[in-house]
């Protein structure tokens, strides 16, 4: 996991991502989940944007753990929190 610290760092990043260039990359690894490692999944992006701030979008959503990154490299969606909440709410799984 990326430290908070290490996340918050502004004086490497050029450019900051728009909400809906950040919504676009979610929805596209959401849609496509697990398929790409990180490079692969920034060229088959359908909006093209510099490396450095797909770099920062992909640590945001590392750091909100909507991301993780398997043992291969490639990007998977784990952020499902309607699942959670309706195994949350199960009184069979105890608490």
């Amino acid at each position: 996991m990326i430290p908070a610290n290490k996340f918050m760092e502004k004086e490497n990043i050029l450019r900051y991502p728009r909400l809906d260039t950040v919504l676009m990359v979610e929805e596209f690894i959401k849609n496509h989940d697990g398929e790409f490692k990180k490079r692969k999944l920034w060229e088959a992006l359908p909006k093209k944007m510099m490396y450095q701030t797909f770099q920062v979008i992909i640590n945001y959503l590392l750091y909100s753990k909507k991301i993780s990154i398997d043992s291969e490299g490639k990007i998977g969606w784990i952020y499902y929190p309607e699942t959670a909440r309706k195994y949350y709410n199960q009184k069979n799984l105890g608490r």
